[in-house]
Formats: C-alpha cells, sequence, structure tokens
C-alpha cells in the first residue's frame, strides 16, 4: 500500500540584531531561512533591514493552515509579535543550526 508523505510548511519570524522582524511562511524552512541570511533578493525587506536572524518558527502540515496562520501573525502588534518570540526564544537567538540539525534527520513517516 502506497502511503503519502506528508508535506511540511513553515511559519516563521527573522530578525535583524536590533529586532526589526519580518515574518513569512515556507514550504522548506531551510532553504528559504538561506535566503533571508544572504540577501538573495534585491530591493527585499529582509536584505534591507538585514532580517536575517531566525527566532521563531511552527509547523504546520498543509499550506492552508501555515498561510493562515500568518496572516493572523501579521496582524499582531508589534508587543504580541514580541511575547510570541520571547516565550520561545527570549534571548532572541539565531536559531538557524537547530534548523540545519533538524535538516539532517530523516523524518519517518
Amino acid at each position: 500500500m502506497y502511503s503519502a508523505r506528508k508535506k511540511n510548511y513553515y511559519v516563521y519570524i527573522v530578525a535583524s540584531i536590533s529586532k526589526v522582524i519580518y515574518i513569512g511562511f515556507t514550504d522548506c524552512l531551510l532553504k528559504r531561512i538561506n535566503q533571508h541570511r544572504k540577501g538573495t533578493y534585491e530591493n527585499a525587506f529582509s536584505k534591507k533591514y538585514k532580517t536575517n536572524r531566525l527566532v521563531y518558527w511552527e509547523h504546520y502540515y498543509t499550506k492552508q493552515e501555515a498561510f493562515e496562520r500568518e496572516r493572523q501573525i501579521k496582524k499582531y502588534r508589534r508587543e504580541k509579535k514580541i511575547n510570541l518570540i520571547e516565550k520561545e526564544n527570549s534571548e532572541w537567538n539565531d536559531l538557524y543550526y537547530v534548523v540545519v540539525e533538524m535538516s539532517k534527520i530523516k523524518p519517518i513517516f
């Protein structure tokens, strides 16, 4: 019997050293964070404000859930966004290497 592998989607927050934040969603967290870190897109918010440190993320199995959650967080007042980050990452540490390590683990479905 064929078992379809679940798709993964992520809502994430990247921040600059001065705590300017950018919220997005993706189906490949490591690739997307690498794009933020490299400043891949000219004239992009992330490149302009150097929001290249991953400070928060959430995982979803459907694109719709991730998209809706991204929109919900984007509507939050800044204080609520900061509380969301600091609940899990009070020091605003860059979680990039956590994602790198996670990507080395082969998921079993």
